[in-house]
């Protein structure tokens, strides 16, 4: 490794960030936890609607985001409209009867809801997927981030970072630590909003409001280059542009770690409130990533820098810190931008592996191998599982297959295939019993892998149901397949189905 390569900047940041970081939740750490670690606390609506901003912002979000515009331009607006259109859903559906219903987790409430522990089990084997799909994409984040700090390849960026990331997992796990997540939000937003400014200052655009300013850059764009840039269906067709929207709407709806937000506030007011300031908090966020896209395609345009398809792709997921780079603003703003990537995506992995280690742990290895387990054992269980989590998940990463917002796009699929459908009926249909949804998420857990791996093996297959999109026609046919079912089967229990009616839906 070459010393005079090296980015030193960003490196003391990162150090400096994580210092931060572990003293803060040392100090605000606090006993009360359940089972997976999950916190039973509120501070208030605009503290809820934080943390669930503060879950969201990871790499999809910092670096993916702006990326699939810089490739993509208005075909990627799908990716805001599903991901911010899903809490909506959440708020009008699921935030306040999720709450009222009193479960703490995704496996929690299946097994509650359909007294199945076979159906808890499946639930959490899908939570413990999207876990690792998810985390390939922060995965890839922290390579390429990496990879520009130390000026090296891929390959070893991953390993460097993936060894720093880990070895922060365990520091914080043997201090107790616990994320301030409204810290954390707060550091992630200015790290990626102030750099923005600056970039539209010096290419010359209103830099108060770059949300906005960056009007002022696609009306200066040559016509053709606009024109392919900004027409809707250049890079997709009107099919796969719905499909995908759909998807992730629902899929944000179905996510285990967004979910497990609302079964710990005080009340189902405060569920619902935190789903307006989360969409507010989140919002800020994705006003500003096109922004990126559209300054970065400027200053090509500008300098007369010519990258064929093959080069867009590979810079793509960097644009966020390229876009810094080229505009020439501050190397000190250009480092908080990759450590601002660098926490978004540390920080949703260590959740997610958490997230998925618990699963396995209390899900699967108590109901299934030790009912006998005590409660330091499975703890013991999950910080092991963690690493094992974590190493499957490198040997994945080391090729990932799409760029970061697709990548994540699929782990969106499969929870919209499968977990939202199980809530959705769950709570709004009282007949909905436990065959409906162990059949609902089989199918759609094979309605969501069938064109990743049969794709190549079935002509048009990837059309009809996109890897990233396949929602569309798959949440319908989960809910189809569950009404059914649950029709030709015996009904759930009238005491539950009485909780239901008195207790979640009431007013």
């Amino acid at each position: 490794m070459d010393l005079s390569s090296i980015k030193f900047t960003p490196l003391f940041l990162l150090g400096l960030a994580l210092v931060i970081s572990l003293s803060a939740g040392t100090i605000v750490r606090r006993p009360s936890q359940g089972g997976y670690g999950i916190q039973f606390h509120s501070l208030g609506h605009a503290s809820i609607g934080a943390a669930i901003a503060s879950n969201w912002m990871s790499a999809a979000s910092f670096l993916g985001i702006a990326g699939i515009f810089f490739v993509k331009g208005y075909f990627a607006f799908a990716y805001i409209l599903g991901w911010t259109g899903g809490y909506v859903l959440l708020l009008v559906l699921m935030g306040g009867q999720i709450r009222r219903f009193g479960k703490y987790t995704a496996p929690d409430f299946v097994e509650a809801r359909y007294d199945s522990s076979v159906a808890r089990v499946f639930s959490a084997v899908i939570a413990i997927l999207i876990t690792l799909i998810y985390c390939v994409a922060q995965y890839k984040g922290i390579g390429l981030i990496f990879g520009w700090v130390f000026g090296i390849d891929y390959t070893r960026a991953l390993l460097i970072g993936i060894a720093v990331t880990i070895s922060y997992l365990v520091i914080a796990g043997a201090v107790g630590a616990t994320r301030n997540q409204q810290l954390h939000y707060l550091i992630l937003i200015l790290s990626f909003v102030i750099p923005l400014m600056f970039i539209a200052h010096k290419l010359g655009y209103g830099w108060g409001f770059p949300q906005f300013s960056y009007g002022e850059a696609l009306r200066d764009m040559p016509a053709e280059s606009a024109r392919d840039y900004l027409f809707p269906w250049t890079f997709g067709t009107p099919y796969e542009w719905i499909s995908l929207s759909f998807t992730l709407m629902v899929g944000t709806a179905g996510l285990p770690h967004v979910l497990s937000r609302f079964y710990t506030v005080p009340n189902s007011r405060d569920a619902r409130w935190g789903v307006v300031w989360g969409l507010f908090f989140i919002g800020l966020l994705y006003w500003s990533a096109p922004a990126f896209a559209v300054f970065a395609k400027s200053w090509q345009i500008r300098s007369g820098m010519v990258l064929d398809p093959e080069s867009v792709q590979q810079i793509a997921d960097l644009v966020v810190i390229k876009a810094g780079e080229w505009s020439g603003i501050s190397h000190l703003l250009v480092a908080i931008l990759a450590v601002g990537g660098i926490l978004a995506a540390m920080s949703t992995i260590t959740g997610l592996l958490i997230t998925g280690a618990g699963a396995f742990a209390y899900d699967i290895y108590y109901r299934l191998v030790n009912p006998r387990a005590t409660e330091q054992h499975l703890y013991t269980v999950a910080k092991a599982v963690t690493i094992v989590l974590a190493l499957i998940i490198l040997v994945i990463a080391l090729n990932p297959p799409w760029m970061i917002a697709q990548i994540t796009a699929v782990a969106f699929a499969l929870a919209g295939n499968t977990l939202f459908p199980i809530f959705l009926l769950g709570i709004w249909w009282d007949r909905t019993n436990k065959y409906g949804a162990i059949s609902g998420m089989l199918v759609g857990t094979v309605l969501t892998f069938a064109p990743i791996l049969l794709g190549n093996l079935i002509p048009g297959l990837t059309r009809i149901l996109p890897p990233t999109s396949s929602a569309l026609i798959g949440a319908p046919v989960v809910i189809l397949t569950m009404i059914v079912v649950s029709w030709l089967t015996p009904p759930p229990a009238e005491s539950l189905r009485r909780f239901l009616v008195e207790k979640v839906h009431s007013p």
